[in-house]
């Protein structure tokens, strides 16, 4: 009895621990309009993560026409509705089941809703299976997405990093755009694969950034790159095309610090 009483217990303590590793997305969004820090590490979450909060805001905003083909062409912005997150979130180790936006360009609504983060914004270690979207996002403090994994589509495109950025360790299994992105403070990619094409084309690094041993096994494209301070591509590889027309890495040419290997 006593034998078939503890069975029933570990049973119960391992159901128990085993459910406590899986957390709703609507639970962190909770928190996070609750003001609460966010620090998850070894956990799977499920349900998309929107960190733009587009249907509390929608539902406070007026109806728009429906978007010209002129928005798309002149970068006109006044449709964007910016949600500030203004706690910490840190997420290490950690499997998002589902979408993480930060970006969300709502065709019915014609609003396009982006999400700054005002704290430190850690996503390390983490595995994105579906995707992972920070277009227009500003982080203010230091963030952190090294040694995370993104399975599915995925853009940084025109984000701006204030303070420490960090890409180390990363891999990227469908393309991957930095394109506009702005880097305020040297940034690694060091030991990243990128397994389709990788798109850094306008992107200003203005205090340095490293690429060593960077694995790109698709097309690389730096064109108009602006980079101010270390360029490290030590070891880089490049299986196909270098874009690197009117790179400028300190005043010079790519070409210039074209990788041996290449």
């Amino acid at each position: 009895m006593k034998k078939y009483i503890s069975l029933s217990i570990f049973m119960f303590l391992a159901t128990s621990f085993y459910a406590q590793k899986t957390v709703n997305a609507t639970s962190i969004m909770a928190d996070i309009k609750a003001g609460k820090d966010i620090n998850y590490k070894n956990i799977t979450i499920v349900g998309t993560l929107d960190f733009t909060f587009m249907d509390d805001a929608i539902t406070k905003l007026p109806k728009r026409k429906k978007r010209s083909w002129s928005w798309w062409g002149n970068n006109n912005n006044s449709n964007q509705v910016e949600k500030m997150i203004e706690v910490s979130v840190s997420f290490e180790n950690c499997t998002f089941k589902d979408d993480v936006l930060a970006y969300i360009p709502d065709e019915d609504s014609g609003y396009t809703f982006t999400a700054d983060f005002e704290d430190k914004a850690i996503f390390k270690n983490c595995k994105f299976e579906r995707k992972a979207m920070f277009k227009y996002s500003k982080f203010e403090k230091d963030s952190d997405f090294s040694g995370s994994v993104f399975n599915d589509d995925s853009t940084f495109k025109y984000a701006k990093f204030d303070q420490n950025a960090n890409f180390e360790k990363t891999k990227f299994d469908e393309i991957a755009t930095f394109k506009y992105a702005e880097f305020r403070t040297k940034v690694s990619f060091a030991k990243s694969v990128f397994e389709d094409s990788a798109i850094f084309k306008y992107t200003k690094f203005k205090d340095g950034v490293s690429f060593n041993s960077t694995d790109f096994q698709e097309d690389l494209n730096i064109k108009y790159m602006n980079v101010s301070g270390d360029f490290d591509v030590t070891n880089m590889k490049v299986a196909y095309d270098i874009d690197s027309k009117y790179t400028k890495i300190n005043g010079s040419g790519f070409s210039k610090y074209l990788p041996k290997n290449n």
